[in-house]
């Protein structure tokens, strides 16, 4: 009965057709049954394929893989077991006892030996015993039964290519004989070649091993396969050799197996003793084709086989499963592996003790680099690196690279790249594939732009260029060097660069490079065990006194945030995690106690008897390498460095005294200095005309965030956005009419930025610099020098933060530099630039950057320039002087520290060392660091101002003046910042006068150092003193003395002479105008001519030029950071310490009231010039 397709309706799923089973590996067919309602039914099947008889063998012989694999395992033991059965044949055969058909009359094997003719019947017939030929006879049965049934199978419709297949021939060779003898029994003994079986056992493994690689889904190596091989192609000669000289050679030697075999070797070696040869001419000639096959099939092998292990260098093979079950491994996916990533990657991966005996497995989609090569064959990385060609978004490369065995999995983004979205989409990928393959692998992932990291929130370790970069460079403008002193931080070293100098800035700096961020539990720990229960500021101090330690941070058990100084108030509990400044970690260190000296106690008014006391006369703590003689602690003279409490009737002749440490918090001791009393002090202090202005800044968090995932941080915000059209700072609007810098009256210093784009990053940069914890009169204007207009939503975020402003402009345009307000900035940071990174030579992505920078330096030497550039080794061309024999000896001193296997050997660059220059990949090893310590990323965003953890302190700097230099040490500091505000001191950044030896014309404070040929200062003797005067008076930042005066520029001075020289032929009214180019060239020198260009572009835009200050500069200094120097490290005129203040909202409930008046006291007599300062 017919159906409709609307009556008809599918009852559940489908099932197999009745009375058919169902292969669970082939499902040939599947069947539905419809039912409309009533009691008939109707059964479809469908077929898979073709439902024949043809196709049903073709499926279990050919298509399926497991009884396919079962097939051909079985025709390769039947191959094996003839030629082991032609083996038994020929020990059992004895040609001695006769030689001919079956059942015919034998004849003696030793009649026809001496003759000289061949007797054929020696090697035609052989004595082949009853059992023997029966078994011979049925496997040859079943061989050819199977050969003619494959035939059949694989018949395509041209049957001589079937019938002249080599393998084809050769089974007929050996079955049909076999045949043939069942049905005429004379031709039993007749001898057939079964020996040539070898060579279809070889072809059948050839199979089973690529239907076993199908059938259990998983690939081996083509090197493998292709070694098995040549393997058995070297057997098959071998043995086809052997036994058909040992047959050949019963008409002649009467050879054994044995020796044929060894025939064989020796003739396939090439060695070719001669003790054994055939005599016969057929077994020569076997020889013969057996060498030239040989020649032939294996050369051609051997190729294959060296095409293959040069791929395998190429992709780097696998990594085995049981090394990756055995040993440890981490996995570094890239894009694109350079040679500077890869050793920043294994110099501060091996450098950690614990890490030595890890594997580290490259995943990379490229072909290795040469130079990559050439350092992986070097046997420190040869036998700890592997390199595997391979992509990590296949399954395949992931299970090569043992992902899911690893330890850890880093995932790099390509900063090269011109488009950095796309590489970061790319990173992003990468990590869902691995997270989806290895969901139990611990992930480091790097991203570029912020906007893209909340799509790898699930990685286990996450850090964002971009965020860091501008962070960083913002700090950098408020405290001097932040990026050179985190480098160092997130840096591994021994402390031992420098130490060979004969300068003792390199010495000293190179010493406290050292100091690294390490954690320990405090109950275990032997630094500050004895502080359990005392305050966080009293553990400091005592610590870093006692063994020279800097406490910084502490976590809670049951609280996994940590905090940067938390205070006074925080009570030290034993479960507590101390993260701490030192050269080595506590585990490292050697304590020797060393017994106390009897010293004859003396009592004086300014001794302080309390906890800090300590029992033992020195302390010596051997860490690793680097051995510090401790502060001797027992009591001194009043004249010594030792901390003394002030008398109590005071006393005019001795200096003042510092406060000790107390042990528990005392709220009417403490000058917090939360600047929360900011807005309070701005009232009283402003004046009329600012007042309006700063009045109205309150408090708050940012409304509008560019990207998702920014750390939300309180800052100064304006009470009303600012429209769009007056964030312009070179354009006027109809609510202001400001077209540049000056015109705004700014009070501070400003700070520009040059960008290529506004990107979501530079958001960053903003954030820090407005915080809560910044005074709000010491709040610098920040100008965005933006190549390309930024776009709304950008505007959209920096509209309600105060004093920011942009405008459209290049620094290799001097007009913008001086709308923008360069000659009124105290910083500015020069920002790499996506769209250098496309130069053909990967070394020359900074070219732009460093011109312009340098131009920068000779046009305004006053201003600080920061720069990043995208390769550090290019960091030694910044503020380049061609013939500075300083800078030459450092370039040296690099080199040897290189070559000493140092991982900072770039740190003596003066510019790295001030703080000028950064670049992002020195930021690479913060990502390595966390593997061996989780929490240096997130310590790392609490000092740059990127994360504000309640209760966690921030970074700020302050600055020592004379009035300071009564401290005298670093130690005496740190009890004197303990003491009254509970300020953690962390470094010091030292600026330091230098002359460096040089002879470049423009370098002026160095002209006594120029040398200058006699006839030049003979030429201009006259000159000279004559307009001695006038320069004088010209130049009037310049000494009056005439060696401070300029000198002339040498090209300057030859074209003057040669001018001089040809005065003869000129008329005297062309001698005077000659003499007067001389005299206008002895006036102008290369710092004139760059004033003098500055000045005229500035009247050219209507700008005034009082703020030019030609002659301020510090090209004549050196500056360097000192990480938790010694106690005993003296203090010097403008040093900048670095310091960790506690958050000011921490205990806002329980001291408000009194913030207000310790602050103003305290900050008070500030300097108005110096940021975040401390006045002591």
């Amino acid at each position: 009965m017919p159906f409709s397709g609307e009556e008809r309706s599918l009852q559940g799923i489908y099932k197999p057709a009745e009375g058919r089973p169902v292969c669970s590996e082939c499902y040939t067919n599947r069947s539905f049954v419809y039912d409309d309602g009533s009691a008939h039914r109707v059964q479809v099947e469908f077929y898979v394929n073709e439902n024949t008889f043809k196709e049903r063998l073709k499926l279990f012989f050919i298509k399926n893989q497991r009884s396919s694999l079962r097939i051909r395992l079985f025709n390769f033991s039947l191959k094996l077991l003839t030629c082991l059965l032609y083996i038994v044949r020929v020990l059992l055969d004895n040609p001695e006892e006769g030689i001919g058909c079956w059942e015919c009359e034998k004849q003696n094997y030793t009649a026809f030996n001496q003759s000289t003719n061949i007797n054929w019947s020696h090697i035609f017939w052989v004595d082949r015993k009853t059992p023997l030929w029966a078994v011979q006879v049925s496997i040859a049965l079943i061989s050819f039964l199977e050969t003619m049934l494959l035939t059949y199978l694989s018949y395509k419709g041209n049957i001589w290519e079937q019938i002249f297949r080599i393998s084809f021939i050769l089974e007929m060779i050996n079955t049909v004989p076999f045949i043939i003898t069942i049905f005429w029994p004379p031709l039993r003994n007749l001898f057939i070649p079964v020996f040539l079986n070898c060579w279809l056992a070889k072809y059948a493994l050839e199979n089973m091993i690529n239907d076993l690689h199908r059938a259990i889904q998983r690939t081996q190596s083509a090197m493998f396969n292709q070694v098995l091989i040549l393997i058995c192609t070297l057997l098959c000669l071998v043995f086809t050799g052997t036994c058909g000289i040992q047959h050949l050679e019963r008409a002649g030697e009467k050879l054994s197996l044995f020796k044929s075999f060894y025939f064989c070797i020796v003739t396939f070696s090439t060695v070719g003793y001669g003790d054994v040869t055939p005599k016969i001419w057929p077994s020569q000639l076997l020889v013969v084709i057996m060498i030239c096959v040989a020649l032939v099939v294996l050369p051609l092998q051997f190729e294959e086989l060296v095409y293959l292990w040069m791929e395998r260098q190429k992709s780097g093979g696998n990594y085995s499963r049981h090394r990756a079950q055995t040993e440890k491994h981490v996995v570094l996916c890239v894009s694109s592996l350079k040679i500077d990533l890869l050793m920043d990657f294994l110099n501060e991966f091996y450098a950690h003790p614990r890490l030595q005996d890890y594997y580290v497995v490259i995943l990379c989609p490229t072909e290795m680099d040469i130079q990559v090569r050439r350092v992986l064959q070097i046997p420190l990385w040869s036998q700890r690196v592997i390199y595997l060609q391979g992509s990590a978004l296949k399954d395949q490369d992931l299970m090569r690279a043992k992902m899911d065995n690893g330890e850890a999995c880093f995932i790099l983004s390509s900063r090269n790249e011109v488009d950095r979205t796309a590489a970061d989409h790319q990173t992003i990928l990468r990590a869902w594939a691995v997270k989806d393959f290895a969901p139990n692998c611990p992930l480091y992932v790097q991203i570029l732009k912020p906007e893209n990291k909340f799509h790898v929130k699930f990685a286990d370790h996450v850090v964002c260029e971009e965020e860091c970069k501008y962070a960083m460079l913002a700090l950098n403008c408020v405290c001097p060097a932040t990026s050179t002193l985190i480098t160092l931080l997130v840096h591994t070293s021994r402390g031992q660069e420098g130490q060979e100098s004969p300068e003792q800035w390199q010495r000293m700096y190179g010493r406290c490079s050292g100091n690294e961020v390490y954690h320990i539990r405090m109950g275990d720990s032997k630094f500050f065990m004895e502080y359990e229960g005392k305050s966080f500021t009293y553990a400091a101090f005592h610590a870093h006194k006692k063994y020279g330690v800097c406490l910084i941070g502490i976590r809670r058990e049951e609280n996994k945030s940590i905090l940067l100084n938390p205070g006074p108030r925080h009570i030290m509990a034993a479960s507590d995690t101390c993260f701490y400044i030192n050269i080595t970690k506590e585990e490292n260190s050697a304590f020797i106690f060393k017994q106390e000296e009897k010293q004859k106690k003396k009592g004086f008014a300014g001794s302080y008897d309390g906890p800090s006391r300590l029992p033992v006369h020195s302390i010596i703590a051997s860490m690793g390498t680097v051995a510090m003689d401790l502060q001797n602690t027992e009591c001194r003279p009043a004249n010594s460095s030792k901390l003394a409490l002030p008398a109590e009737n005071g006393s005019g002749t001795r200096r003042p005294s510092i406060a000790p440490v107390l042990e528990l918090a005392d709220t009417s001791s403490l000058l917090p200095c939360d600047l929360l009393s900011d807005q309070s002090e701005d009232e009283m202090t402003q004046s009329d005309e600012e007042g309006s202005a700063v009045l109205e800044y309150v408090k708050g968090y940012p409304p509008n965030s560019p990207y998702i995932g920014s750390s939300p941080t309180l800052c100064h915000l304006l009470p009303e956005k600012a429209p769009f059209c007056c964030l312009r700072l070179d354009k006027g609007c109809k609510h202001n009419s400001f077209e540049d810098a000056k015109a705004y009256g700014f009070k501070n210093k400003l700070i520009i930025v040059s960008a290529e784009t506004a990107g979501n990053g530079l958001y960053n940069f903003i954030v820090p610099l407005r915080a809560y914890y910044r005074s709000r009169k010491e709040l610098n204007p920040i100008v965005l020098l933006l190549d390309n207009k930024p776009e709304h939503h950008f505007l959209e975020a920096i509209c309600c933060f105060p004093m920011v402003y942009y405008m459209e402009g290049t620094i290799d345009n001097l007009d913008s530099l001086l709308q923008c307000g360069i000659i009124y900035a105290d910083n500015l940071v020069v920002v790499d630039k996506e769209s250098t990174m496309s130069a053909e030579e990967d070394y020359m992505a900074d070219a732009k950057t460093i011109v312009n920078v340098q131009t920068m330096f000779r046009l305004f030497p006053s201003l600080s320039i920061i720069t990043e550039l995208t390769h550090p080794s290019n960091m030694r061309f910044m503020q380049f002087r061609a013939k500075d024999s300083y800078s030459l000896a450092l370039s040296k001193l690099e080199k040897r520290e290189r070559e000493n296997g140092s991982n900072l050997a770039f740190m003596f660059r003066l510019p790295f060392a001030a703080g000028r220059v950064f670049s992002i990949s020195m930021l690479d090893t913060l990502l390595y660091q966390s593997f061996v310590k989780d929490y240096m990323i997130t310590i790392t965003r609490l000092l740059l101002g990127l994360d504000t953890t309640p209760g966690s302190g921030y970074l700020c700097a302050m600055k020592i003046t004379e009035d300071d230099l009564w401290i005298r040490t670093y130690g005496r500091l740190f009890q004197k910042l303990c003491s009254s505000s509970a300020e953690i001191p962390i470094g010091i950044y030292r600026t330091e006068s230098h002359m460096f030896a040089t002879s470049e014309p423009h370098d002026i404070r160095a002209q006594s150092q120029i040398s200058i040929n006699v006839e030049d200062c003979e030429d201009t003797k006259d000159v000279k003193e004559h307009w001695g005067i006038k320069t004088s008076h010209h130049r009037n930042s310049c000494s009056s003395d005439q060696s401070e005066h300029p000198l002339l520029r040498r090209k300057s001075m030859q074209w003057a002479r040669r001018l001089s020289r040809k005065g003869n032929k000129h008329s005297s009214k062309t001698a005077e105008w000659i003499s007067q180019q001389r005299l206008s060239l002895y006036r102008r020198s290369e710092r004139q001519e760059l004033s003098e260009l500055v000045k005229n572009r500035m009247k050219h835009l209507g700008l005034p030029t009082t703020g030019y200050d030609e002659m301020n500069d510090h090209q004549n200094t050196l500056s360097y950071v000192l990480i938790n120097p010694p106690p005993d490290t003296r203090l010097e005129l403008n040093d900048i310490v670095y310091l960790i203040r506690s958050d000011p909202l921490a205990h806002v409930a329980n001291d408000g009231h009194s913030r207000k008046s310790s602050c103003s006291n305290k900050l008070g007599s500030g300097n108005p010039e110096t940021r975040d300062e401390t006045q002591l």
